[in-house]
């Protein structure tokens, strides 16, 4: 039997809540290209609030199952949030959508072509056993 890659295994397999994580962090990262600024007072403060936030996480989701990836998830997060409001603060966003018409489209197009994608690799290649959330 051919053996299959593992990044496409892992899309194969990619579940919807997997799917939306993976689509907030290419919309976070096409923000951060359109607005980012090098003051590190933005970068510190981010990396400050994710350590307090993200061990408060760890503390309150603190069990035996839990592997580095979803630690650094708990961590990531609070990262970009605080980073993503921080650049996007008197910029004219609606939420987290951005006030040009371009940038919204290139966001929403690429995590619909993300998902597109995944669909497409899941009729090539079906699911056997998924991956655990």
């Amino acid at each position: 039997m051919k053996r299959v890659s593992q990044p496409i295994r892992y899309f194969s397999e990619l579940r919807a809540p997997r799917m939306v994580l993976w689509c907030y962090l290419i919309w976070y990262f096409l923000t951060i290209a359109h607005h980012f600024d090098r003051s590190p007072r933005i970068w510190l403060s981010s990396l400050g609030i994710a350590a307090v936030i993200g061990f408060a996480l760890k503390l309150s989701v603190n069990s035996p199952g839990r592997n580095r990836w979803q630690t650094f998830r708990l961590f990531l997060m609070p990262f970009c949030v605080s980073s993503f409001s921080s650049l996007t603060k008197g910029q004219d966003f609606t939420l987290i959508f951005p006030p040009r018409l371009a940038e919204f489209v290139l966001s929403a197009g690429t995590c619909a072509a993300f998902v597109t994608t995944v669909l497409l690799i899941r009729l090539i290649r079906p699911v056997t056993s998924p991956l655990p959330a």
